[in-house]
């Protein structure tokens, strides 16, 4: 065993009684070591249960005849970080998450771990952790919030808080009703109810083969959660005794029957972030290109919000993961999973039970995936866009710019309506480096929507977006204009035109023009000089590889 180094032998006395210590046993002391990686934190609603699920963990771990060890990972709720200096933090976390995880596995000599989870950054920085380590690990994560509900209306975090801010400031909803949705759209634990980052990353990781089957949907709080949960500290201990590792799961097809997952399910654009950076981490190298490969041969099987109107919980109901995998039968890699069964075998035994929520081949809610990346004069690195939440009318857009350097002039733009119809809002020097921590920007998409603009205003930003963006709103956009890339020489007027069908995003700015303005173009002070994102902006490379550090 691992753990043997950190325990047996003459030279570990001083090891053992600072285990006795703790409360292990002699006899404990010949079973295998299982960290308990557990995100809680009292003020983020998908990590305020997962104290449940760590112990349930425990006791699957225990009943395996391991030894369980609880540790502690940070979190951030993005939806609280949200447009102020908090989001700085966000993207930025799942590195310290990869590393708490790292850092801790290592020190102790860990046999194996459980990986207790939820929300955007959290899933995504424990899995890049599994790759790095590659020995026995597997996830729970904690599962999505039930819907709200008013006067009967199915509420939702996005559509019903951040969105109806616009609402309230273009005069169509007032303060007294925006103040019943705040009680009432997120009745309790579990990460936010759409198809957005937390539960994308939770399918994705299913999907990958990183956690047991029906694991990425089923609902928070529930016993079923539990259940699996246990189920997960028993198998982790099945997966130390078959010497069954991380990079065997998290393999070039395991990563690609994630991507054909978000592809079918209309996921978040941050996972062509995260799953690069997976990718990484576990010894591969996923190409952005790969995104779009795919999703040009999968179709959209399911369409949740924010882009339509189902919830996790439908998605769950109709059968989950193993339901859409058994419509993607023919294109699903047999790749191993956690569970002990290939993906192929999960496909099989799936069923789907609402041919709505998670429709066949023939009659998909459209013939390509949700993401499409793009090319093209103003990214050629490349950039990121949810094609499945952009109306047809939008999907070729030419206009004029109107340029921001920070989220916050945008917000303020956009607020006072001060972003006419037919123009392009230029949200720069928000990416990786420039931001730092290339902030999500839901607060500005959100109140273009909830202003009816998202059939009328573009936006494009070497920032990102969350999960709950709709409309035409293209992120990720590379080099970054603290890069010095082409965003960077844009001014106001300037034309820029999106053809979403041939994946084409141009500046309409002959050259000449722009090595004119490049040679005068000069890099901006950092806009932090000190801590932990200083370091981060000096190390952190593009959106187009993941923006892992180098």
């Amino acid at each position: 065993m691992r753990s043997d180094q950190a325990k047996k032998g003459l030279e570990n006395a001083a090891s053992r009684a600072l285990l006795h210590a703790c409360g292990i046993t002699r006899e404990q002391l010949d079973k295998p070591f299982i960290g308990i990686a557990n995100a809680f934190t009292d003020i983020v609603p998908g990590h305020v249960g997962l104290n449940e699920l760590a112990r349930a963990a425990e006791q699957g771990v225990a009943a395996g005849g391991g030894v369980p060890f609880q540790f502690g990972v940070m979190a951030i709720c993005d939806g609280i970080a949200m447009g102020h200096q908090g989001m700085f933090y966000s993207l930025p976390s799942r590195e310290l998450i990869a590393d708490t995880v790292e850092s801790m596995a290592m020190a102790h000599a860990l046999d194996g771990l459980v990986l207790v989870t939820d929300c955007d950054k959290i899933t995504p920085g424990m899995l890049m952790a599994a790759g790095r380590l590659d020995i026995p690990a597997i996830m729970v994560t904690a599962g999505p919030m039930h819907s709200g509900r008013l006067r009967g209306k199915p509420l939702s975090l996005v559509r019903d808080t951040f969105e109806a801010v616009g609402r309230v400031q273009a005069g169509l909803m007032s303060e007294e009703e925006l103040a019943e949705l705040e009680i009432e759209a997120c009745p309790g634990p579990g990460s936010c109810q759409g198809m957005y980052t937390a539960n994308t990353m939770a399918c994705l990781t299913e999907a990958m083969g990183m956690s047991l089957p029906g694991c990425g949907t089923a609902l928070a709080g529930q016993a079923e959660k539990r259940r699996i949960a246990y189920q997960s500290g028993e198998r982790v201990m099945a997966m130390v005794t078959e010497n069954i590792t991380a990079r065997q799961i998290l393999t070039e097809s395991g990563i690609r029957n994630a991507i054909r997952m978000d592809m079918a399910l209309g996921g978040s654009t941050n996972t062509a972030l995260h799953v690069p950076a997976i990718a990484h981490d576990a010894g591969l190298d996923i190409a952005l290109e790969t995104f779009d490969e795919i999703s040009q041969s999968t179709p959209q099987i399911c369409k949740l919000r924010p882009a339509g109107d189902y919830m996790m919980e439908d998605l769950h109901w109709a059968g989950g993961i193993p339901a859409v995998f058994s419509v993607l039968a023919d294109m699903v890699e047999n790749n191993p999973t956690v569970s002990g069964l290939a993906v192929q075998q999960i496909a099989a035994q799936g069923e789907v039970t609402s041919h709505d929520v998670i429709r066949s081949l023939d009659s998909a809610y459209a013939s390509q995936g949700g993401i499409a990346v793009l090319r093209g004069t103003l990214c050629p690195d490349g950039a990121v866009v949810k094609q499945s939440a952009v109306s047809e009318k939008m999907r070729q857009f030419r206009g004029p710019a109107l340029c921001f350097d920070s989220e916050e002039a945008a917000m303020a733009a956009i607020l006072a309506d001060r972003i006419p119809d037919g123009f392009w809002a230029i949200i720069r020097y928000e990416g990786p480096r420039g931001g730092p921590g290339m902030r999500e920007m839901l607060n500005p998409t959100a109140a273009l929507t909830g202003m009816d603009k998202e059939d009328s205003v573009g936006l494009l930003t070497d920032g990102r977006f969350s999960g709950g963006t709709r409309g035409p709103c293209i992120g990720h956009i590379s080099p970054e204009a603290a890069a010095g890339g082409p965003i960077a020489l844009i001014q106001d007027g300037d034309e820029i035109e999106i053809d979403l069908d041939e994946r084409r995003l141009d500046l309409l700015v002959d050259e000449a023009e722009l090595q004119r303005r490049r040679a005068a173009w000069q890099p901006p002070e950092p806009k932090i000089k000190t801590g932990w994102l200083s370091r981060y902006a000096g190390l952190v490379s593009s959106a187009a590889s993941g923006a892992v550090l180098e």
